[in-house]
């Protein structure tokens, strides 16, 4: 009973800290108005969120070593309240800036802890937990425009004011619940960050390889998905419909993809999933009608969320309790860092005058390349799957 209140506890928190960090992309066009900027500028603001969920990914993994994982979510839930609460006074382009770096900041913390420690929890159902898990965070994705129409008809600050109230009242619950609950030993053994990365490069570099790419393209989608959709022709509501239908459909693709990722080979599954999001992308860039718009919206929203529970299973299934806090915080390092520039690098790059189609169908065939490239890789025995536990 106390892991489960724990657990429920752990599905507020990540639903929080990812509300914090897709919350920037239904408010680009409020800043892009509020603050007189271009979007190069406003896809930064939405990059710095995830650089900051990405900046302290690694030294939290050098905690993690010392510190027991439950204190380490804890301070990522002070974290974010009080990032919010900066965010939502802001007043220039520079604090707001600010604000998002820090808030995502405080996810990367929460991830980097969590995650190891729900897979500890349940080392049974690794897959399943961190399916549930996901589908809380994934919730989070698809409420965010709506949440957002809603505090705009008072004013876009509300939207980060209640993020921060929300945090402090879940950060509290979490601490009881985690001082009432027989937590696992798993990973005391788990006192070398740097030794750890080491042993275990090859897996951490196979899911960087795996990750990364298709991470780094869905960053620029998903944040301008609403002003592609109206490139595309479609009206403000229609587009900001197909941005909360992209994130619904990612829901069940959690939850089932958590479970196929206990059921499948990892890496297959992995390139499998690759293939698919760049197929589902490619086709998009070709499509114009709307009944295809939206069934190709929901395939790529179902099929990129599939990715997460399925990396992360790979992980933290396949590393040993001896290395598994420290090799995951590297991985999610350097993951996050190369997808944290997606947004930006879209923003300029439409920015300098490509058009949505011509950038994402670009992206889509590079990114059937790399699949096409990692099949061959593993076909060839060299990518590490097998558990080491």
């Amino acid at each position: 009973m106390g892991r489960t209140r724990l657990f429920g506890s752990l599905c507020g928190l990540v639903f929080l800290v990812n509300l914090a960090r897709i919350v920037f992309a239904p408010l680009l066009s409020v800043f892009i108005d509020q603050f007189a900027i271009g979007e190069g500028t406003a896809g930064l603001i939405v990059t710095l969120a995830w650089v900051g969920s990405a900046s302290l990914r690694l030294p939290t993994g050098w905690i993690l070593t010392r510190v027991p994982r439950h204190y380490v979510v804890l301070a990522s839930g002070v974290i974010l309240t009080i990032a919010s609460a900066i965010a939502a006074t802001s007043v220039t382009v520079v604090q707001l800036m600010v604000g998002a770096f820090l808030m995502g900041l405080a996810s990367g913390v929460y991830f980097v802890s969590a995650n190891p420690l729900l897979s500890e929890l349940y080392p049974k159902r690794v897959g399943r937990v961190m399916g549930i898990h996901g589908t809380a965070s994934q919730v989070a994705a698809v409420i965010a425009a709506p949440f957002v129409a809603v505090t705009l008809l008072v004013d876009w600050r509300l939207s980060l004011w209640a993020i921060a109230a929300a945090s402090a009242i879940v950060t509290a619950y979490t601490w009881l619940a985690a001082r009432r609950t027989d937590l696992p030993t798993a990973g005391t053994a788990d006192r070398d960050l740097l030794g750890a990365a080491k042993t275990e490069w090859r897996i951490i570099a196979t899911a960087v390889v795996l990750i990364g790419a298709i991470a780094f393209v869905w960053q620029g989608l998903f944040n301008f998905y609403e002003l592609y959709m109206e490139a595309k022709g479609l009206s403000s509501g229609m587009a900001s419909t197909l941005l909360t239908l992209v994130f619904v459909a990612g829901v069940p693709a959690f939850f089932f993809g958590g479970d196929l990722a206990d059921r499948l080979p990892h890496v297959p599954y992995l390139i499998g999933i690759v293939l698919a999001f760049s197929t589902c992308l490619l086709v998009l860039t070709i499509v114009g009608s709307v009944p295809a718009i939206v069934i190709m919206t929901t395939l790529i929203g179902f099929v990129i969320h599939t990715a997460f529970p399925a990396v992360d299973t790979y992980l933290l299934d396949t590393l040993p309790d001896v290395t598994r806090g420290s090799a995951y915080a590297m991985f999610s390092s350097i993951a996050m860092l190369v997808q944290a520039a997606g947004s930006s690098a879209t923003g300029y790059v439409i920015e300098a005058g490509y058009t949505y189609d011509a950038v994402f169908g670009a992206a889509a065939a590079v990114l059937i390349l790399i699949g096409l490239g990692l099949f061959a890789v593993d076909r060839a025995g060299y990518l590490p799957g097998e558990s080491s536990a």
